[in-house]
């Protein structure tokens, strides 16, 4: 016959019993929410980012419609100059530019024209990264991107996220 230990005591004899025991919750998993959380999120995600970047270029474009309120306004109007040839001069590219960019922004957050602002988005882009092969003196230092430099590379990002956006339009 197998050894056997005895029932350790009943330490709680002592303290009353409760007539009613409270509501039992569920135990649920840590990962369970987050996965919830995540199967909402993924259906929307898209939506959310193409809304954040149009945010983000209306804020840059309705900054370059006020001069000298744009911390890019001056490299910007001079890779305007160098792409055109010096035929439109900073008074008229800083504009257009700025409303170009809200433009841009304007369709990303609405969805309308969406496709037509996808396209000027890849345009502007274009001339962006353009600056860094026109503007070498502005944009590097000694092999190394200045700040200006740096603020052209961080769209990087953003073509990245509309590429998804695109890809997603172009799905429909």
């Amino acid at each position: 016959m197998p050894r056997t230990r005895p029932a350790p005591p009943d330490r709680h004899r002592h303290l009353p019993r409760r007539r009613s025991s409270p509501p039992v919750r569920a135990y649920r998993p840590r990962g369970a929410t987050v996965r919830r959380a995540a199967a909402f999120y993924q259906p929307r995600s898209i939506a959310v980012l193409r809304v954040s970047l149009g945010v983000l270029f209306c804020g840059f474009g309705i900054l370059k419609l006020f001069p000298a309120a744009s911390p890019a306004e001056e490299v910007a109007a001079l890779a305007m100059t160098k792409m055109t040839g010096g035929l439109l001069p900073a008074q008229v590219s800083m504009p257009a530019l700025g409303a170009a960019e809200t433009l841009i922004g304007l369709a990303l957050i609405t969805g309308l024209l969406l496709r037509c602002a996808l396209a000027l988005f890849c345009a502007h882009m274009a001339g962006v990264f353009a600056s860094l092969l026109l503007l070498p003196e502005a944009m590097w230092h000694h092999g190394t991107p200045t700040l200006e430099g740096q603020y052209v590379l961080k769209n990087l990002v953003l073509v990245a996220a509309c590429l998804a956006v695109t890809a997603d339009e172009l799905s429909r």
